[in-house]
């Protein structure tokens, strides 16, 4: 029996009769770009992460970029963020020009630590994007207070994290804009690529719809350098058939990671995820730190279970950035942690014996 990280099959086939019709009625219909269906799915966005406005656009990453070109940030500025996390995040920073200056991450829950990141802000910081990494928003108090005092930008990258609750505050609705990714693999994920920018601020909101489609409100009257970034009709369409299901989804990944963290409290060389209080975790990945994570890989792959390594080398080392100077050794807590994670199955069409098989084979490899 081989259990898969994330199982797309038995997602469509829970829900394939609503699929099914969502995507027919696309294509009889042939209104592929920017159909009702996207600005439908806009406003269920909008309500579920509490915000005011949101705007679908072709992915994650480009949800992000266009958040950073709808602020104006650009050459010259730099952007407070993290190492360890995918490299959209950064990559996004470095598309306009701007740079990414790194600060390193809490142990327990893989996000940037606040307590480090006013000793980086400069007259050139104009944002902090901090990472709700693997599902748990980042502690976004102490930032909101750095927004204050400095005058920037705060901009939510909750790809991972739809549906998480920072203090009974969605994820997404806390900063200046919220990013999310609907890629297939993430807790509302598509058939394909998409994203979505949530905001409060109306500005942000109007010059963002402008930017997606080549920075022009009229049809070839332009008044930005944009780009083309519109999330398919297709896309949004499957996305309404499955968001009525995400609560539903994401309890299941609660209740397989809580019988995780029974099966797995106490073992040798394993520390599972740390959830903080008032914080609700949606379990994008379930990550484990493991002492020996080459002997756990060759465990789980003599037994069929699928497994991801979310990430195995962090941002500031890789080779695309030399230029900024960053070295082995400046970000130990991220480094540390880029030799360690290993993400288990957490998905919520997991059945029982599929969990008890994982959490075997953990805990047979730990001794425990």
């Amino acid at each position: 029996m081989k259990i898969p990280v994330i199982d797309l099959g038995k997602l469509y086939n829970e829900i394939k009769p609503e699929i099914d019709t969502a995507i027919a009625r696309v294509i009889s219909d042939t209104n592929f770009i920017l159909g009702p269906e996207v600005s439908e799915l806009e406003k269920e966005i909008a309500a579920y992460c509490e915000a005011k406005y949101a705007v679908g656009c072709a992915s994650g990453t480009d949800a992000l970029l266009l958040s950073l070109m709808s602020m104006g940030i650009g050459p010259g500025d730099e952007i407070i963020t993290t190492p360890f996390t995918f490299f959209a995040t950064a990559g996004s920073i470095s598309r306009t020009g701007a740079t990414p200056v790194f600060v390193d991450i809490e142990p327990e829950t893989f996000n940037i630590n606040p307590e480090l990141t006013e000793p980086k802000i400069t007259k050139k910081t104009k944002a902090i994007l901090p990472v709700h990494l693997f599902g748990q928003t980042a502690d976004m108090d102490p930032f909101l207070k750095l927004k204050e005092k400095y005058n920037l930008f705060i901009i939510e990258d909750a790809c991972q994290s739809i549906g998480a609750k920072y203090k009974n505050r969605a994820a997404g609705s806390i900063g200046d804009a919220g990013c999310f990714s609907f890629f297939p693999t993430k807790n509302l994920g598509g058939f394909g690529d998409g994203g979505m920018l949530v905001t409060n601020d109306s500005g942000i909101y109007e010059k963002t719809r402008s930017l997606r489609v080549h920075g022009g409100r009229d049809r070839y009257y332009h008044d930005y350098i944009g780009i083309n970034s519109r999330l398919d009709t297709i896309q949004a369409a499957i996305l309404l058939a499955e968001i009525k299901y995400l609560d539903k989804w994401i309890e299941k990944r609660r209740e397989n990671a809580l019988l995780y963290d029974n099966f797995f409290r106490g073992l040798k060389n394993i520390r599972i995820p740390s959830e903080k209080k008032s914080f609700y975790h949606v379990y994008n990945q379930y990550t484990l730190r493991v002492k020996n994570r080459p002997g756990l890989v060759k465990a789980l792959e003599k037994e069929g279970i699928g497994y991801g390594i979310y990430y195995p080398l962090p941002l500031h080392m890789q080779d695309c950035y030399k230029n900024l100077g960053y070295g082995k050794g400046d970000f130990p807590e991220a480094e540390k942690a880029s030799g360690e994670v290993l993400s288990i199955p957490v998905h919520p069409f997991l059945d029982e014996d599929s969990i008890n098989k994982v959490a075997d084979t953990v805990r047979n490899f730990s001794g425990g």
